[in-house]
């Protein structure tokens, strides 16, 4: 193994990690934040409760599904003209964050609905009889109930944005995907491959384990 491994960069791999990890931290955080976002206004206005209204739910449910059925490798291209008015560069790991954003956040925002979907009605009502506002019902009522679930979403979520930063890598977004595409595959370098492929599992396993700690933790039945 040692030999195999002899003649690697590994200033190059821990780059492409710190890469990797880069891209996966600030497209997750963006993600949890907008997905939230867009969970909340599919949940609200298609609520009685709430602000239900059928028009904006139908017009955000159709975003939402347009977004989430275009495969990310095309978004990444469809983005690129997006990315240079934001970026100045559609290379590198910032470079990758908008499409990774895009890809992840609409995904994301459903499996926030589903999870304020899953919380009990009567628990709902009895806040509105006692005299909560329609905000203090979704801070104070319906996020700490569907808290697991939101975290268990995010986990998986930023699981799949790990594949993502892959896939951008082959489109020079940089990181381990790159790494393996460039220095890897084109280079016939099998022994770069290997090694960013176990780093992407000991990324994935870390996420996964850190989720599951997490859901745990704030899950109180």
């Amino acid at each position: 193994m040692s030999t195999f491994f002899s003649e690697l960069d590994w200033e190059m791999v821990w780059e492409a990690t710190g890469s990797t990890v880069y891209m996966t931290a600030v497209s997750g955080l963006a993600t949890f934040i907008l997905g939230l976002v867009i969970g909340l206004l599919l949940y609200a206005t298609n609520e009685e409760l709430l602000f239900k209204n059928r028009a904006l739910y139908s017009v955000l449910s159709f975003l939402v599904n347009v977004f989430r059925s275009i495969p990310f490798i095309i978004l990444l291209i469809l983005l690129i003209p997006v990315t240079l008015i934001i970026v100045g560069s559609f290379l590198g790991p910032t470079a990758a964050l908008p499409a990774l954003i895009l890809g992840a956040a609409p995904f994301y925002g459903r499996m926030v609905e589903l999870a304020l979907r899953e919380v009990d009605k009567g628990v709902i009502e009895a806040a509105e009889s006692m005299g909560a506002t329609k905000f203090q019902i979704i801070y104070k009522v319906l996020i700490p109930e569907a808290l697991p679930a939101i975290v268990s979403g995010i986990t998986v979520t930023l699981v799949a944005l790990v594949g993502y930063t892959a896939m951008a890598g082959v489109v020079g977004g940089g990181g381990l995907g790159d790494m393996a595409f460039i220095e890897g595959f084109q280079r016939s370098q099998n022994d770069v491959i290997v090694i960013a492929t176990l780093l992407i599992l000991v990324i994935v396993f870390i996420i996964q384990i850190i989720g599951d700690l997490l859901v745990k933790v704030i899950d109180k039945r």
